[in-house]
């Protein structure tokens, strides 16, 4: 088959699912020392604005961010080996998913975003890499895409991630029952803005920074 001007190049592809994104920043950090216990934390935009409202918790740790905003499970998917598997890190925590129920790329079922963020937890373990699984966080709506109604996606998708790290005996980290509140969205104060609803404030980080530490400790005490 020909290439037409309809069909998009690989460079282009590439492109679009952000490969480039961190492309810098990964040929600047090198391979790990034989002593490290590299982290990295791969999602989208609530990944990305992580070490910026809390940066400290990030170089205090020595903790990776490999967020990008918009991001659904396939693109992910498709930077997966560039952004996790060449740092060669001990343990990733994969968050994502939430951009799939907001239909970044158009409907999406349920089960395929399932199976994207499954397989990237299968690449990571054969690769020597422990995969934290991470709940998609609550929201009732979007502000870039309203009228959806979230909460029951979310928590039926988080279902299938709880179901398939019991069933491989996988870390799963359930942000969603601390974080959600009786109608399953964020609290308002608490962890979000009123005109967000989606991406937490640094108090709702700093509830995720407790919550992962023991995971990842978990997760470290795995690959050792």
């Amino acid at each position: 088959m020909t290439d037409t001007a309809d069909t998009p190049s690989p460079y282009a592809i590439a492109r679009y699912a952000g490969m480039a994104h961190y492309q810098n920043a990964n040929m600047a950090l090198g391979p790990p020392q034989p002593d490290e216990r590299r982290v990295v934390f791969f999602g989208d935009s609530i990944t990305e604005f992580w070490p910026l409202l809390q940066p400290e918790f990030f170089t205090q740790h020595g903790f990776i961010g490999r967020g990008i905003r918009s991001q659904v499970s396939h693109q992910l998917l498709l930077r997966f080996r560039q952004d996790v598997l060449a740092l060669q890190p001990k343990v990733v925590v994969i968050l994502a998913g939430v951009n799939d129920i907001a239909q970044n790329s158009g409907p999406v079922p349920l089960e395929q975003t399932a199976g994207n963020l499954f397989s990237m937890a299968e690449l990571a373990l054969s690769h020597g890499i422990q995969p934290v699984l991470c709940s998609v966080l609550p929201a009732i709506d979007f502000p870039w895409r309203r009228g959806l109604q979230p909460a029951e996606s979310i928590q039926a998708l988080n279902q299938l991630i709880c179901h398939y790290a019991s069933q491989h005996q996988l870390i799963y980290l359930d942000y969603y029952s601390q974080m959600a509140d009786q109608d399953g969205g964020l609290k308002v104060p608490d962890y979000t803005s009123a005109n967000d609803l989606v991406h937490p404030n640094k108090a709702g980080y700093q509830l995720m920074q407790q919550l992962v530490l023991s995971a990842i400790q978990q997760a470290l005490a795995g690959a050792d």
